[in-house]
């Protein structure tokens, strides 16, 4: 299951961290077609945040095809982001994992890699 994690000082709106986090958890393959999301009530005991956010989140989950609400019994997953490399047994995170720890070998904190891996990303996919 997700558990969401907001940062309210990242100046991302609340429900749009959600619908990330929903689609990180898809692309990486922790939640599937069928899955559950947690409910809005569950999100809100472990977020501490308006009701109505996670139902806005939901919301565009369900806009972009990507869940279904089933009154009474929640919010399903309806499709996969799952691509190739990127689930939890693939090579490329095996690499990843290792350039990370080279990278804290070398005294990067999560702020330079993040810093350091933007930029190359940003480079690597310039439209």
């Amino acid at each position: 299951m997700i558990e969401f994690r907001i940062d309210r000082r990242s100046g991302v709106a609340t429900y749009l961290q959600l619908v990330q986090q929903v689609k990180h958890a898809l692309r990486l393959g922790l939640v599937g077609p069928g899955d559950r999301l947690p409910t809005a009530r569950e999100v809100v005991e472990q977020t501490a945040i308006n009701p109505n956010t996670v139902l806005k989140a939901y919301r565009e989950l369900e806009r972009e095809g990507l869940v279904e609400p089933r009154p009474g019994l929640g919010t399903f997953v309806r499709r996969s982001l799952v691509t190739p490399g990127v689930a939890e047994d693939s090579p490329l995170r095996g690499d990843l994992l290792e350039w990370l720890d080279r990278a804290q070998g070398l005294g990067m904190g999560r702020e330079d890699v993040e810093a350091l891996f933007r930029s190359v990303v940003d480079q690597r996919f310039r439209s």
